[in-house]
């Protein structure tokens, strides 16, 4: 068979987990942070852009039977794939911290009760539940996400908001807090409210914990997507996030439900930027890494999917995946020794791993699967075109590497970096065509920015992984990754 033939067919997957996630079990490995997760160690689960976040988070809903077998519910509080539920919020989003922990209490609630309904689950408690719900017009006919939040939301303007008031919402005696009739509030009602039948959100989650004890159930609801879901503004994003951590903490005294949510590591660290104090009570946490070997095993693992692969080299999945030593042995087997060839040159492994990570200098699956699918691109084109096989019985040449990366650098810088960070693009603009490294006083004379500013622009790009800080704390290097290289046209050496 020619290498031609065995290329043809090759797929690698797909570099973002939401395209995959019919197929994504076949590649998954079972390791210790899954397990975590899986049995209930953990709840908040963290990590770079494309280290496999959504991967967990679209494991946990495949396997929803097998959580219901062990007694778990789980409910999603995100759209998997396409429009998030929380888009609709970013042209009108709630004012303030206190109005989003309203909202996410709400909404939760919500949730709670639609999947005791899902599953059917009845009781007393459940019924209250749904009743209070129900009257409260928080049951929508349309039963996706969006409507359900946007239900949710309307009714915290409404409470919280008083020039929003109407209808069945009036004034107390103070022109304070809206008093209700048979309805919901976000603090403990007065003793008149209580007369009038309202109830407050937390007894409504209260409520739905006492429900899942009676069946001995508990629910989890699961959270991902947070970083496009308040894409469009710093502002929301920050407002949102904290207020859902409030919410997570309160949860922790109710014992049937949890909230598992899935964020970045670098939007965490820009919500706590500004102080938050109760992020030292979060311990139910784990942070997702990649290290050489786990990279390693997941470049091979997605190889060995492949029919033709396996009976070129005659091989059988189990004896490949059976050791590091054998993974790494069937690696170079596929791949050359070397990308550049040289004494003092890395082998291909550790380049591509070089290549592929951020300021960070954090491998992800995301670029690693992007690299591999371009070059088996690069390669099949040009066999097509006529040019030699690799040598050695290999199915990559060191030729089509350069090539590859440079597809992964572009999207990169174009599709991730751009998309996500508009606000920095201009200055990042300004480096190409220049060099690879910067001091705080080339930055500022490129940027014709005051020092000052100039630092915190400089130290915002590290943060987004653009730059990596390098040197001393009072005299920093800036170093552009070699990511980020070939799309900006950078030179190699330092800027005067």
């Amino acid at each position: 068979m020619t290498i031609l033939k065995v290329l043809q067919p090759v797929t690698f997957g797909h570099r973002v987990a939401e395209e995959e996630t019919d197929i994504l079990a076949k590649y998954f490995v079972e390791t210790d942070q899954w397990q975590q997760l899986f049995s209930d160690k953990v709840d908040i689960i963290y990590g770079p852009k494309g280290s496999g976040k959504s991967a967990l988070y679209s494991l946990l809903i495949g396997r929803k039977t097998e959580l219901f077998d062990r007694g778990i519910l789980a409910a999603v509080a995100e759209n998997p794939r396409g429009t998030t539920a929380f888009q609709s919020l970013v042209i009108n989003p709630p004012a303030s911290e206190t109005e989003f922990i309203a909202l996410w209490k709400l909404y939760i609630a919500c949730l709670v009760s639609a999947t005791l309904d899902e599953y059917g689950i009845s009781g007393a408690q459940a019924k209250e539940l749904r009743d209070r719900l129900q009257e409260s017009g928080l049951r929508p006919k349309e039963k996706n996400l969006q409507r359900v939040l946007l239900s949710a939301f309307d009714y915290v303007k409404r409470l919280l908001r008083p020039e929003s008031v109407e209808g069945g919402l009036t004034l107390d005696p103070a022109g304070q807090i809206p008093s209700i009739t048979a309805k919901i509030t976000f603090s403990e009602p007065s003793a008149t409210q209580i007369k009038e039948g309202a109830v407050s959100v937390d007894h409504l989650l209260e409520l739905g914990d006492s429900a899942l004890a009676s069946v001995k159930y508990k629910l989890w609801v699961l959270l991902d997507r947070l970083d496009v879901a308040f894409l469009e503004s710093p502002e929301l994003e920050q407002n949102a996030l904290r207020a859902l951590f409030h919410v997570y903490l309160d949860f922790l005294s109710l014992s049937n439900f949890r909230l598992k949510i899935f964020l970045r590591t670098d939007i965490w660290q820009r919500i706590t930027s500004v102080g938050f104090r109760e992020a030292s009570h979060i311990t139910r946490q784990l942070t997702i890494e990649w290290n050489r070997s786990t990279i390693l095993n997941l470049i091979v693992r997605r190889a060995v999917q492949n029919e033709s692969i396996l009976d070129y080299y005659h091989e059988k999945k189990e004896a490949v995946l059976a050791t590091t030593e054998s993974q790494e042995k069937f690696f170079y087997r596929l791949f050359p020794d070397q990308v550049e060839v040289g004494s003092r040159k890395s082998n291909t492994l550790d380049w591509m791993l070089s290549r592929t990570w951020d300021g960070s200098r954090q491998a992800a699956p995301r670029e690693i699967i992007h690299l591999l699918n371009a070059l088996r691109d690069a390669q099949v084109r040009q066999l097509e075109i006529g040019d030699s096989e690799p040598e050695g019985g290999r199915l990559f040449s060191r030729q089509v590497f350069k090539e590859a990366l440079s597809e992964v650098s572009k999207t990169r810088l174009g599709q991730t970096l751009y998309a996500e960070y508009p606000d920095f693009r201009n200055q990042i603009e300004k480096l190409r065509g220049k060099k690879t490294e910067y001091s705080a006083q080339s930055l500022a004379k490129i940027w014709k920015s005051a020092p000052e500013a100039t630092m915190e622009l400089a130290r915002n790009l590290c943060t987004i992984g653009f730059f990596e800080q390098r040197g001393e704390q009072d005299d920093p290097k800036f170093w552009v990754p070699i990511l980020y290289r070939d799309s900006l046209d950078l030179v190699q050496g330092a800027s005067e």
